[in-house]
């Protein structure tokens, strides 16, 4: 009986530790291994400035609630940090250490075209940085218009 117990709390230690860290494998390793589509990081960024603003309306809904309601305001600002975290880790990861390739010394015109694109991902992560610290839905609508910037400077 002892050996059951023992082995049923072994197997719920070990899916308690692959549900608690397995959170942290969903992300693209630094190994090109080609599978994740460049379309699909701008859809993802697209989708989290979408739920920043969402849970930027929220906030500001429920604090004019009377009285607010404190609850619902701490899992909005939660949800709004969380995203914005989610836009830099796409930025830094996938972005800036994969896919923004070091030009070749002497290239002009790819040195040009590298340091645009740096800026203008830089530029993403002060705004979703910046989209953490307020409810400013001015940071989501400048995110809005660097991931479209990016997105051409990318592709061109």
């Amino acid at each position: 009986m002892e050996k059951r117990i023992t082995k049923k709390l072994a197997a719920l230690a070990a899916l308690s530790v692959a549900v608690a860290f397995g959170s942290l494998a969903y992300s693209h390793c630094q190994v090109p291994c080609g599978i994740y589509g460049d379309d699909t990081r701008f859809d993802l960024i697209a989708e989290h400035i979408a739920t920043i603003e969402k849970s930027m309306v929220q906030i500001a809904e429920n604090m004019n609630q009377d009285p607010p309601n404190g609850n619902q305001i701490v899992r909005w600002v939660n949800n709004k940090e969380k995203h914005a975290d989610e836009i830099s880790h796409i930025v830094t990861y996938y972005f800036m250490a994969q896919r923004v390739k070091i030009p070749p010394t002497g290239d002009a015109k790819a040195n040009s075209a590298y340091v645009k694109k740096l800026t203008l991902l830089h530029q993403m992560l002060v705004y979703s940085m910046k989209a953490k610290q307020t409810t400013d839905l001015s940071n989501v609508n400048q995110l809005r218009h660097l991931l479209e910037d990016f997105k051409k400077a990318y592709s061109g």
